[in-house]
């Protein structure tokens, strides 16, 4: 794989953005086929064979990169230099970022405000204070939504920075009437998405867009969240990852604030003000509570090296009935499974590529839903 330090080739960039727009290549599996082959032009080389996902032309790439350009954007591939450290601890850290703005602030020190869209107007004024506060000393991440997201955004930019991490694509906002608070924002901070130009968000796209509020962060505050908000998506994401979980208090009367007041219940540190924040931030993430096996029983090819073969009789059969719906970690299969490490796990990435498996964060897998029986 390319250095951590080199930023990619024109060459690279097209190819890796090919990749990460193939059908049926999500992070996960993005990162096993890197940490397989060594380099997206090699693992474009082998897909056809074993991937029935669509692979898109390099002028489908050379388009998008030329659009995000326009936009004033950059693309930012995971295994570059650039790329967020604390964001790319995730297991499944989007392989592309489009970042409109400092991309430079993606690698600050930065604490996330989120909360619930149909927030009090006490709830915003607490989440513009905080921002407030706290911007001069932290880059502020949120996520561009009605309520506390821009209530914190809106704190922000008036002391310090801020970035929103939406779901759609740089050309598209949402919610519609925030046109001018993401045009600020890219202005004087930076706006971040993994979705290509002309997305138009969806609901599964919110959960995938509160994975880079945590990931970006060293911690989440959580301001007025009712008990089904993705705020607490959010902090579920950022406790897994080992942040640190804030929360604002809120009267046991309004529903609103159910969520925050659990996570209180949970350990999360009360926070009243700034100050409760600098207290209790760390310097770095706490070891994460997953257990997390990188993939080093594949290693990156080297010139005239064949990859482990996943063609040991038997070995697709007696993986797929180990499996079933449920997650189930990849370091059981090996231990339940009579064949080497590397075998195992080349034929693991092969089934994800012909849509029989699917590829989870925290190294496990599961049937895929949509596989044929």
């Amino acid at each position: 794989m390319r250095t951590a330090k080199r930023k990619a080739t024109p060459k690279e960039t097209i190819d890796l953005l090919r990749l990460v727009r193939t059908e049926g290549v999500g992070p996960v599996t993005f990162r096993r086929l890197m940490e397989r082959y060594g380099s997206a032009a090699a693992v474009l080389e082998a897909l056809p064979a074993v991937s029935k996902g669509q692979i898109p032309a390099p002028a489908d790439a050379e388009r998008e990169i030329e659009r995000t350009t326009k936009l004033g954007g950059t693309l930012i591939f995971w295994g570059d230099g650039d790329y967020p450290p604390l964001l790319a601890m995730l297991d499944d850290a989007p392989p592309c970022l489009a970042v409109a703005g400092d991309a430079g602030l993606l690698r600050a020190r930065c604490i996330a405000i989120v909360g619930g869209r149909n927030a009090s107007a006490n709830g915003q004024r607490m989440a513009e204070t905080l921002a407030a506060a706290l911007a001069p000393t932290l880059v502020v991440v949120s996520g561009l939504a009605r309520g506390i997201d821009a209530a914190a955004h809106k704190g922000a930019l008036v002391t310090g920075k801020t970035i929103a991490a939406i779901a759609s694509g740089l050309d598209v906002t949402y919610p519609p009437g925030h046109e001018d608070l993401q045009r600020r924002i890219a202005e004087c901070g930076a706006v971040v998405t993994e979705a290509p130009p002309g997305t138009v968000p969806q609901a599964r796209h919110f959960p995938r867009r509160n994975r880079i509020i945590a990931g970006l962060s060293l911690g989440v505050i959580v301001v007025e969240a009712s008990p089904k908000s993705g705020s607490l998506i959010t902090a579920g994401i950022a406790q897994d990852a080992g942040r640190e979980i804030f929360a604002v208090p809120g009267s046991p009367l309004d529903p609103r604030s159910r969520g925050a007041n659990d996570l209180l219940r949970q350990g999360a540190v009360l926070t009243e003000t700034a100050a409760d924040v600098f207290a209790n931030l760390p310097m770095q993430p706490r070891a994460s509570a997953q257990i997390r096996m990188p993939f080093a029983a594949i290693q990156p090819l080297v010139e005239g090296q064949e990859p482990a073969s996943p063609e040991a009789p038997g070995l697709r059969e007696n993986l797929l009935a180990l499996l079933g719906p449920a997650p189930t970690a990849v370091d059981d299969l090996l231990r339940r499974c009579q064949f080497s490490a590397s075998a195992v796990m080349a034929a693991l990435l092969e089934l994800e590529l012909a849509g029989r498996v699917e590829a989870l964060p925290g190294n496990r897998v599961a049937l895929s839903p949509h596989a044929e029986s």
